[in-house]
């Protein structure tokens, strides 16, 4: 179970003009925090900030914590922090099982743990058999699931989602909310979503930040 995250006293600038913040909020282990507000607002800077991949043109003001390890001064990869984009982003030339292989942390050894990790990602999405496909031949709410668990897969302390309702028709994305809310709450992750539709905000049942417009 990963800790809480913490974000204190955020907040980013562009040419000296604050576009948001300053933000202080803390989101519990298994909890997911929503982040609204209208395209252009900096929902999606924010989220770069956490990751660690905010562009340089940016400068940035506060704090980001995971239980006790303070983030903001880390590398992305140091950080182990997930993202879900509106898009799948699955590698084309790799089958379903070497996607997921990829995210795999090398301590996860030897072949045969790992083949098992696989299974198991695959059947928890219920895509038991599929290793072997080519991701071109999957349904996008199949390709969904599969960047989900390759996500999941790396083992993140903290996962961000980006928008990754918003390209779905409306029943695929009932569903697909509740297998990203649920499988975040599982590994105890703490989540923060932004969108600017209210139905992913009521899905994730967490607190909301509402972001005015820059």
């Amino acid at each position: 179970m990963a800790g809480g995250l913490q974000l204190e006293g955020v907040s980013v600038a562009l040419g000296g003009r604050v576009l948001l913040g300053p933000i202080n909020a803390t989101v519990a282990a298994g909890e997911c925090l929503t982040v609204m507000g209208p395209s252009g607002c900096g929902k999606s800077t924010l989220l770069a900030f956490l990751a660690g991949t905010l562009d340089p043109v940016f400068t940035a003001q506060g704090r980001v914590r995971i239980g006790a390890s303070d983030l903001t001064q880390c590398p992305p990869e140091q950080r182990h922090i997930g993202i879900l984009f509106q898009d799948d982003l699955l590698f084309p030339h790799l089958s379903v099982g070497a996607n997921l292989a990829f995210a795999l942390p090398a301590s996860v050894r030897p072949f045969s743990a790992r083949r098992e990790r696989i299974a198991q990602a695959l059947a928890d999405a219920g895509l038991e058999g599929f290793a072997h496909r080519d991701p071109a031949t999957l349904s996008g709410g199949q390709r969904a699931r599969v960047a989900v668990m390759r996500t999941l897969s790396a083992e993140p302390r903290a996962l961000l989602l980006d928008e990754p309702f918003s390209k779905l028709d409306a029943q695929l994305r009932v569903d697909f909310r509740r297998f990203v809310f649920d499988h975040a709450r599982g590994c105890g992750l703490p989540t923060v979503l932004v969108t600017h539709d209210e139905a992913d905000a009521l899905a994730a049942g967490g607190p909301v930040i509402r972001l005015a417009p820059t």
